[in-house]
């Protein structure tokens, strides 16, 4: 049985864990008021294809064999019957469920994420994607709705990860953030949301895609009306899809090794 009939997942690019060096309210509030690691590993190489197929594939990017150039020049989506997106499982339990996916980073939603099974796939830069997103959880109310805003990537690929610039930019999108979790309470639907904010990875220096600490560790804050109130010990980026799944009442692919969190959920 779902406890949730909305699932909302946030993922800013290159936020490795950084907020921790800045004040970011809504990502601080949601590990308040829910569940949260600083310690969350990302995949190696921690590039985004290889991060963001694993969020969302719940599988390691050895499984599922995505990379930047191959998600970014593909002419058809890249997830197979064998390594299905979270958005096909979730279509499958759910016919009627109303999907989305909003993403700067273009190649997410067409190189990554299954055609012809109505997902809404909208692209833009942040400010007006955050724009977007809010009216349509307002308007739509989506049952599971992932959003990739990709500023803080390009602040840290520009200025440094950790620079000033980069930590200025995670702040506002962290107010996205808290932009789209009001607009949640707008539509009245937060009491039955759980509100998911992470990164893919983090940076060193002005790059990514090695195994430093500053790169694989990523934080996750989740929140929740059955989030224990508790840090998290153990969770990797590719635990999200069985986190999803979970929330929702949909069953996990076979092929998956993403798991639940140990203590996340209080049932």
């Amino acid at each position: 049985m779902n406890n949730y009939k909305h699932v909302i997942l946030v993922g800013i690019d290159g936020a490795g864990n950084f907020y921790r060096n800045t004040t970011a309210p809504m990502i601080r509030r949601t590990m308040a008021e829910g569940a949260g690691t600083d310690m969350c590993l990302t995949s190696i190489p921690s590039d985004s294809a290889q991060c963001w197929g694993s969020m969302l594939m719940g599988v390691s990017c050895r499984i599922h064999g995505l990379h930047n150039d191959k998600i970014s020049s593909a002419k058809a989506p890249c997830a197979t019957d064998e390594h299905p997106t979270v958005f096909r499982m979730i279509r499958d339990a759910m016919p009627e469920a109303t999907l989305g996916s909003f993403s700067n980073w273009n190649p997410i939603n067409y190189g990554m994420i299954e055609n012809g099974i109505g997902v809404t796939k909208q692209t833009g830069d942040d400010e007006s994607l955050c724009d977007r997103i809010c009216e349509y959880v307002k308007n739509e109310k989506p049952t599971f709705l992932f959003i990739q805003f990709d500023s803080v990537d390009g602040a840290g690929h520009c200025h440094g990860y950790g620079s000033e610039q980069h930590l200025d930019q995670l702040n506002i999108c962290d107010a996205y953030a808290e932009r789209i979790y009001n607009a949640c309470v707008e539509a009245g639907i937060s009491e039955d949301t759980l509100f998911m904010i992470t990164a893919d990875h983090g940076g060193f220096e002005r790059g990514h895609g090695t195994d430093t600490d500053e790169e694989k560790w990523v934080f996750a804050a989740i929140m929740g009306k059955t989030v224990n109130h508790t840090t998290l010990q153990y969770m990797q980026v590719k635990d999200f899809p069985a986190i999803i799944t979970h929330a929702l009442g949909v069953p996990d692919h076979p092929a998956w090794s993403s798991h639940l969190p140990e203590g996340l959920f209080s049932e």
